[in-house]
Order: structure tokens, then C-alpha cells, then sequence
């Protein structure tokens, strides 16, 4: 199911089709870190849980994270977001946080009526565990990507070759343009969703994705759709002969130990698996009653639960195994699925003509509406419709997982991506920022719709060049949140922007001709310079302000110091001076 936003994304051979055959997967592994956890080459795990302070984090940011999710288990507003959730988070090799929180199965129906669940008898219900499993939904597309992009390498699929030129009948109304790379960065034209259950065969199915007319010109626009997914399915199974549930085991699952994800699990795994909806219409283009141990996608249900976009089920712990090789360059032990250059290409933005919409492929890009401040230019994960999420920053080599059962008991009782962006707004905060010279240095904080200040106190300036130098440190939602650099000759009544140059190590001069600084700096610090202009009474501040939607890390601040020529009016690294520093919403970090 194409994920609904609910507001805007802001607010590179040929076989033969085959249909039938069947995998046999061994029972779920009681312990999952045991089970799932690939030995590198060295005999040590590719994973392995340890302290906050292992995988250099911080911990208090990692308990503060488990908290806000645990608010989402209350109404927010109205009702809860989830049932449940497994928070999974992690630096390095180190899962640092691996959480369940609620219940993987509380309701045995919705009751539409009075909009409430009718919840099973205590005894009945099954509360989150470490291992339990979930549907997916829209983030299958990460793995039927990886497998469009391993038959890539293999020269099998040309990224720049027509759909048309591995299937024929794709050409069909006006898609002879359609390219492999349009269907994996969603710039296809195909609109979002059509109800392809409503047909009653398999192949007729097919035949509807053949004769659907695109709602623009190929690679004019971005349009996120289930339709470039199902068509990839069904190049993947072109080209090698083999069903997409197959090629998922062979290629991903089975060499990385993924044991707990798969297509269509078997009965056996329902009592681990958390449960979806109350499926009826017409909230649901299918009456189905409680879903649980199948897909919930009423697409991917009548195409036999295996689909490329979606059907797959898996737990936090494979995921994490998942976006460990991938930030290891598509290699985890002695097993490679990927080449480095195909990840990196996985992690380049391939739709820089629709800003907004970055994304490489298969994997969105810089998405601050759920990556929250872990987004940066690389920051490459996806969401699905049933609560869950992926995100990956090889920035800071940190990844989180956040699987919720959100549609548990009815779609209309989430709303928005709220806990996603807490708890990546918080996996953010607990990778430290180390002072630029000295122990501690000054932090805008992260909070939402908020503006603080730091202001030096009031200097004489006119006589002579003044200049302030620091080090600056700054990643803020671009253009929403604004770090600016402002004095005021008049004791506060007004305020002028003060234009600044930077430098990052090893880089040119940047000017900042209107005296801000916003989105992405590399989260490297810069060293800031600034004339100042000449007043007797002087008062020189930054003043961050965000909006009321999402947040970047902030900006952080180190090293305040004014001088005219040999004469220094100010320096931080004084006492006295920096006891005279007026801080509001800023404060003192350690890092």
C-alpha cells in the first residue's frame, strides 16, 4: 500500500517467468542475537548488543527515546498510534537499544460504531517481544530494490534500459519510455495505486499494470507509487527465472541470516507475529476481518502475499543485520550481496530536478518528515503503512528501526509520523558532538516552534575594525530553521543581520551574505569570522529559530572571541567574559 503522508513530504540477460514453486524455512530461532547475528571474517559477530556508552552514544538521549515512544501507547491525540512498537537502535556494531514496548496483539476487532477496539480477553493477548515479527508493508521496497540492483551488477538489468525492452507488454499505453530507473526513484509517472485485487485472476492482474496509462511524462515528476514496485517484481522475475520470494531468500536472506524474514510466514509464526487491522469495508478494499499472520496490502494479498511492494515480514534484529551490511558497503562476514559502488549508488540522490524528493535507488533520501534530525543528504531509509520504519546515516554510521503495529486495530487511528521523528530525533541527539576547543560549547537545543538566543554583552566598537571569530557547528531543516547572526546598536529595540564567512577544514571560504546558516554543513565544525559594524553599545547574538514541524541537530557554537586589532573586547575563554553571556533555550554541552 502506497504509505499515506498525510501531509506534503515536507508538512545500472534475460529468462523465463516462473510462477510456481515453494521455500521451506526453518521454525523461528529463539534467540535472536544468537540466530541472526553473521560472523564477520575476524569470527566476531557482525552484531552484537552493548552499553549507550559502547556504541558511543550517549544514554540518556537512548532512555529519553524509549519514553516519547512509550507516550504514542496513550492517545496522541485522540487514540494510541500503535498497540505496540520494537525500537531497535544502534552505532557501529553495537545495538545499544533493542526495546518492545505494548502489545503485538491487543484487539480482535474495531468497533466502528462507537470508533473503539474490542480488545481479546487478558489471557488472549500478546505483548511486544524482542523478536516479534512484522509486516512490513512499504518497506519490502528496500529489498526488492537490492535485488533489482544485484541483477544490475549482473548485467541481467540496465538501469537506463526500458521497462519494455525485458517486457514487451509493459510498453502499452504510452510506458515505452518507462526506464528501470524510473520505477526505483518512483519518477515513472505512474499514479500511486490502483486496486488491482478487484481483478479476479493472476494474470489479469498483470494485464492491468500492462494497460495502466501514466498520469505524466516519464522523469518529469515525482510520484510515489506501488505500481513501479510491482512492475520491477515482475522485470526481477523476467530476467531470472525465478519467483520474487525466491531470489529475497537466495540472495538477501539466506546469506545474511536474516531467519526471520520472508514472504507469507507459516502458521507457526503467528504467536510472534504482531497483529494489523480489522479489515472490512469500507475503510479496507477488503473484508478480511483481523489480520494477523498475512499481509495486510489487499494488493499484495491477491497477488498471493508475494509482492515488490510489499508482503515481506521480518523483526528489528534482521533489519538491523540489514542496515549493518549496507553501511558496511553491502558486506556482513564472509558474505557480500552488494558491491560498494552499488550501495553508494543506492545512496546517491538521483532525483536532484525535484527537490523535496530526493531519493537513490529504491531508498528515499534526507526525508525530515520521519528521518527526523538523523536526516542528511545520506541519510537513506523508507516507511511502510503499517507503522514501521528503516533509517540509516552513514554519516554517523548509525542506524534505527522502529516497528510499530499502527493499523492495529483500524488505519484512521494513526496519523502522521510523530514517533518515528521522536525516536530518530532522539538516536540523533545521542551521537555527541565533540567541543571544537575546549570542553564544553554552546547548543541551541533541538526543540520544535522555538527560538533561542545567545547574546554577548554590550561592546564599544567604534572606533576601529571589530571582528568576531568562533567555531560553528550547525544542521537545521533547510530554510525552516535558521541559524542567524544579528547585532543591535540600540540596546534590543532592533536588529541587522551581520554577514559571516566560514570554513570547514581542508575547504574553501563560504560566505553568509545575509548573516545565516541553514540546512546541511557536513556536521563537521567551521571556523566563523564576521566584521562588526562600529556602535558604542554593541550587542552581537545568534538567534535560532525552528518551525513547528521537524528539526535538524541544531547548531552548536565554541570559542566566542571579538577583537579590534590587538585589543580583545571579548573572549569566551575568560571567565568574567563568559560569565556576561546571556543564554536563552542555548546551553552548555560537553559533547
Amino acid at each position: 500500500m502506497a504509505d499515506a503522508r498525510g501531509i506534503s513530504r515536507r508538512h545500472m540477460g534475460l529468462g523465463a517467468v516462473a510462477l510456481g514453486g515453494g521455500l521451506a524455512f526453518a521454525s523461528l530461532p529463539a534467540d535472536p542475537a544468537a540466530a541472526a547475528a553473521p560472523s564477520r571474517g575476524d569470527g566476531r559477530p557482525a552484531l552484537r548488543h552493548g552499553s549507550a556508552r559502547e556504541a558511543g552514544l550517549l544514554p540518556g538521549p537512548l532512555k529519553q527515546l524509549v519514553a516519547d515512544a512509550e507516550a504514542f501507547l496513550q492517545p496522541s491525540p485522540r487514540h494510541p498510534w500503535y498497540a505496540g512498537a520494537v525500537l531497535l537502535a544502534g552505532r557501529g556494531r553495537t545495538v545499544a537499544l533493542h526495546k518492545p514496548i505494548g502489545m503485538a496483539v491487543r484487539y480482535q476487532a474495531y468497533d466502528e460504531e462507537t470508533d473503539t477496539g474490542v480488545e481479546f480477553p487478558p489471557d488472549r493477548q500478546i505483548p511486544m517481544a524482542e523478536d516479534t515479527v512484522f509486516d512490513l508493508a512499504s518497506v519490502s521496497k528496500l529489498f526488492t530494490s537490492i535485488l533489482a540492483v544485484q541483477q544490475i551488477e549482473r548485467g541481467r538489468i540496465e538501469l537506463e534500459a526500458p521497462v519494455a525492452s525485458y517486457l514487451p507488454d509493459f510498453g502499452r499505453a504510452g510506458k515505452q519510455d518507462v526506464t528501470i530507473r524510473h520505477l526505483l526513484t518512483h519518477t515513472s509517472g505512474f499514479r500511486a495505486w490502483i486496486p488491482l485485487y478487484t481483478a479476479p485472476t493472476y494474470e489479469e492482474k498483470v494485464q492491468r499494470v500492462y494497460d495502466e496509462a501514466l498520469a505524466g511524462p516519464p522523469g518529469t515528476a515525482y510520484l510515489y507509487s506501488d505500481l513501479n514496485l510491482i512492475s520491477l517484481q515482475l522485470v526481477l522475475e523476467h530476467v531470472t527465472g525465478r519467483r520474487l520470494d525466491v531470489l529475497l531468500h537466495e540472495e538477501i536472506t539466506e546469506p545474511l541470516g536474516m531467519r526471520r524474514t520472508r514472504y507469507n510466514p507459516p502458521a507457526s509464526w503467528k504467536p510472534k507475529i504482531a497483529a494489523t487491522e480489522d479489515a472490512r469495508r469500507p475503510w479496507s478494499g477488503l473484508d478480511r476481518g483481523l489480520v494477523w499472520g498475512e499481509v495486510h496490502d489487499e494488493n499484495a494479498y491477491s497477488l498471493g502475499g508475494v509482492a515488490g511492494h510489499a508482503g515481506v515480514f521480518s523483526d528489528a534484529w534482521d533489519l538491523a543485520v540489514l542496515a549493518r551490511t549496507l553501511l558496511d558497503g553491502g558486506v556482513c562476514g564472509r558474505k557480500r550481496i552488494l558491491r560498494p559502488e552499488s550501495v553508494e549508488l543506492m545512496f546517491t540522490d538521483f532525483n536532484t530536478a525535484f527537490p523535496g524528493d530526493e531519493h537513490g535507488l529504491g531508498f528515499e533520501l534526507y526525508q525530515h518528515w520521519y528521518m527526523g534530525a538523523m536526516a542528511t543528504p545520506r541519510t537513506a531509509g523508507h516507511t511502510g503503512f503499517t507503522g514501521t520504519a528503516l533509517v540509516l546515516d552513514p554519516t554517523t554510521d548509525s542506524f534505527l528501526v522502529v516497528l510499530g503495529n499502527s493499523v492495529h486495530p483500524v488505519r484512521s487511528w494513526r496519523s502522521g509520523s510523530a514517533p518515528r521523528v521522536a525516536a530518530a530525533n532522539q538516536l540523533a541527539r545521542a551521537v555527541p558532538v565533540r567541543p571544537a576547543r575546549g570542553r564544553s560549547a554552546w547548543f541551541s537545543g533541538m526543540a520544535s516552534a522555538a527560538t533561542a538566543t545567545l547574546a554577548l554583552p554590550a561592546l564599544d566598537t567604534s572606533s576601529g575594525v571589530a571582528r568576531l571569530s568562533c567555531a560553528l557547528w550547525w544542521d537545521t531543516e533547510p530554510k525552516a530553521d535558521v541559524l542567524v547572526l544579528e547585532s543591535s546598536a540600540d540596546g534590543g529595540t532592533t536588529w541587522e543581520p551581520v554577514p559571516f564567512t566560514t570554513r570547514r577544514p581542508g575547504g574553501t571560504a563560504e560566505a553568509h551574505p545575509t548573516g545565516t546558516a541553514t540546512g546541511w554543513s557536513g556536521r563537521v565544525w567551521h571556523d566563523l569570522t564576521a566584521e562588526l559594524p562600529a556602535a558604542p553599545g554593541l550587542v552581537v547574538r545568534w538567534r535560532y529559530t525552528t518551525d513547528r514541524l521537524y528539526v535538524g541537530r541544531g547548531a552548536y557554537v565554541d570559542g566566542l572571541r571579538v577583537e579590534k586589532g590587538r585589543r580583545r573586547l571579548f573572549d569566551e575563554a575568560r571567565p568574567a567574559d563568559a560569565a556576561r553571556l546571556r543564554a536563552e533555550g542555548w546551553s552548555r554541552e560537553t559533547g
